[in-house]
C-alpha cells in the first residue's frame, strides 16, 4: 500500500480516493474507521489496529491536530508495537510510506480533517 496524497478531507491510496477516515494496513484499507469518541482516542479504537500486530503503528491526528491522544494511550501503544508514531496527518502519511518502504510491517489510523 502507498499513500500517493493526502489534502484536508481527502487521501488516494494506491489509486482509490477515500474521504472519510482510515486504517491502512499492509493487506487493504477499511475505510470505516470510526472512534467512540471522535476526536479523542481510546483503547477501543485501537483495538482494529492493533488486531494487525504491526511493527510500526501510526497515528494520524488530523490536517490541524484535532484529534486528542491521551498520554495513557501512548504509553498503551508503545507497549503493544516496536514503534508508534503520532502526528498532523500529512507527516503521518510520510512515515508511513518511508516504514512500509522499508519492508515493516505497518498500521495506520488517519483522521483526514481538523
Amino acid at each position: 500500500m502507498t499513500v500517493e496524497h493526502y489534502e484536508f478531507g481527502k487521501i488516494t491510496i494506491d489509486g482509490r480516493t477515500y474521504t472519510s477516515d482510515v486504517i491502512v494496513w499492509p493487506e487493504g484499507v477499511d475505510d470505516s474507521w470510526w472512534r467512540v469518541a471522535g476526536h479523542g482516542l481510546c483503547q477501543k479504537d485501537l483495538e482494529p489496529l492493533l488486531d494487525k500486530n504491526p511493527d510500526v503503528l501510526i497515528i494520524g491526528i488530523g490536517a490541524y491536530r484535532a484529534m486528542r491522544v491521551p498520554p495513557e494511550m501512548v504509553r498503551y501503544m508503545t507497549g503493544k508495537c516496536d514503534e508508534v508514531h503520532v502526528e498532523q496527518t500529512d507527516r503521518a502519511c510520510e512515515i508511513y510510506n518511508e516504514q512500509a518502504g522499508a519492508g515493516r510491517r505497518v498500521v495506520a489510523g488517519l483522521h483526514l480533517t481538523c
